[in-house]
């Protein structure tokens, strides 16, 4: 982890880090572990219970909620969002605050070496294939094949990538 200790920099002693981490000012890090020799920009949260891989760039603005899981090698651009909750609500249904029992974590997968554009959002339960890329303002609601290109709202493959 690179030496910055200012007040910007919000590490909860519960983060696991692996060895070359570099972490930019203004991030928010809780519970979660991240990998060897990854990169977390400015203005990111990876909250509990989200996994980073080594040799992965999360660029700045980016929200990775609770049940992330991102494996090796895998870019995800500016301000991508991921969510966790398929039916999202503040209150029960006799209007008391809702609080973390009252619903269950919606697990999202990204396979190694794939590529998130940024502004995407990633809705929960889907799973990103190996090397595939997700263009820049896409919605995924579905999971996504290895080796594709996905684009659009909602998210549907433009072109199939050749391995080499």
């Amino acid at each position: 982890m690179s030496n910055d200790t200012t007040p910007t920099l919000r590490i909860s002693p519960d983060v696991k880090l692996g060895q070359n981490v570099k972490i930019h000012a203004f991030v928010n890090l809780y519970g979660c572990e991240i990998g060897d020799d990854s990169r977390i920009g400015t203005f990111v949260e990876i909250q509990k219970d989200a996994r980073i891989g080594r040799r992965v760039k999360v660029s700045s603005h980016t929200f990775i909620c609770s049940g992330v899981t991102i494996e090796d090698e895998v870019f995800i651009g500016h301000g991508v969002m991921f969510t966790n909750d398929k039916y999202p609500r503040a209150t029960n249904q006799d209007g008391s605050a809702q609080t973390e029992s009252d619903w269950a974590t919606v697990p999202t997968t990204l396979k190694r070496g794939a590529s998130i554009g940024s502004n995407a959002t990633i809705l929960c339960g889907v799973t990103i294939g190996e090397r595939a890329i997700v263009g820049a303002g896409s919605v995924v609601t579905h999971d996504v094949p290895a080796d594709v290109i996905v684009a659009g709202v909602p998210a549907r493959i433009v072109r199939h990538l050749h391995s080499s």
